[in-house]
């Protein structure tokens, strides 16, 4: 298959699945939030705000109030991701004004959690894929780009505003339960752009490296990198040509990693660090420590050069 071919493919995956986040999206505003008035952070927040007050279409408010933005955005982010995101705020107002579901309950809690669940899953899934349904993020972008601020802040700074006035226009009651919508939104946006799988990244420097090494092998049977290190200054004072161990686990193994590190060497040096996204290695495929020769060679190897180092 050619490259050109391999790239149509990647697009059209690209598209399916921003389709499938412009389709969650819009059930959730349709079905939960729209017809309560309950609001979601960002520019569509803002959108069904001056819809609870003006007698025009939401799809149309949204498409407004996107361009701003994605004008914004045009000077600040690819425009790959511009025109990707244009594509998506015009597909999500096209299913907004089209379809016609019916709502599923009255109760304000099940509406702020499913329709948060929906929406996050939903702008999480667009965003994987280089787009955006919501202008809020390039905002942050571009204040980040310009004043350093983060992106997090900016985004929390604007809805901070939305709410207010939500409270203040509407009622309070609306805003708690707006506040609510847009926590779970935007944690199920983390987790859908993260992954599930919760992974931790870790960083040891130790002078039992080698025994180390062995154990998160065989005990864990997942891969390691080796950096080297040149010198280093500690508590146990100057150190040279030393390795440093790299090793990507799943958090469920990490109490395990540090038995394990700690019955070897109880001065060892380890650095825990979160990852976002793990590609190839052995790490969803774990090393199979019964059949795997040349993790044994490569531990008959280490312990006979241990062996001289001790004599």
């Amino acid at each position: 298959m050619t490259e050109k071919n391999n790239r149509i493919i990647d697009y059209f995956f690209e598209y399916a699945q921003i389709f499938i986040g412009i389709v969650l999206a819009s059930i959730g505003l349709k079905t939960f939030l729209l017809p309560n008035g309950f609001l979601d952070g960002g520019v569509t927040g803002i959108a069904i705000l001056v819809k609870t007050q003006v007698n025009i279409s939401m799809s149309i408010l949204l498409v407004l109030f996107s361009i701003p933005f994605l004008i914004l955005g045009y000077y600040t982010v690819s425009k790959r991701i511009v025109i990707k995101s244009i594509i998506s705020i015009l597909g999500l107002a096209l299913f907004i004004h089209f379809e016609n579901f019916q709502t599923v309950t009255d109760d304000k809690l099940l509406i702020s959690i499913f329709g948060g669940l929906l929406v996050g899953s939903g702008i999480g899934i667009a965003i994987r894929n280089g787009s955006v349904l919501d202008g809020s993020e390039i905002l942050g972008v571009y204040v980040n780009d310009k004043f350093g601020i983060s992106i997090g802040k900016v985004i929390l700074f604007f809805n901070i505003i939305l709410f207010s006035v939500t409270a203040f226009v509407i009622s309070a009651e609306v805003a708690l339960y707006s506040i609510l919508t847009y926590i779970i939104a935007s944690k199920v946006t983390d987790t859908v752009i993260e992954g599930f799988e919760d992974f931790i990244g870790v960083t040891i420097v130790s002078k039992k490296n080698d025994l180390i090494k062995i154990a998160i092998l065989e005990e864990l049977g997942t891969g390691l990198t080796l950096y080297k290190g040149s010198s280093g200054f500690g508590s146990q004072g100057e150190a040279e040509n030393f390795d440093i161990i790299h090793s990507i686990i799943n958090r469920i193994d990490i109490k395990k990693m540090y038995r394990l590190i700690h019955d070897i060497d109880k001065q060892a040096f380890i650095v825990e660090f979160d990852v976002n996204s793990v590609k190839g290695g052995v790490l969803r495929h774990y090393i199979d420590k019964k059949k795997n020769k040349k993790l044994k060679k490569f531990k008959d190897s280490v312990l006979a050069n241990t062996e001289k180092q001790d004599l």
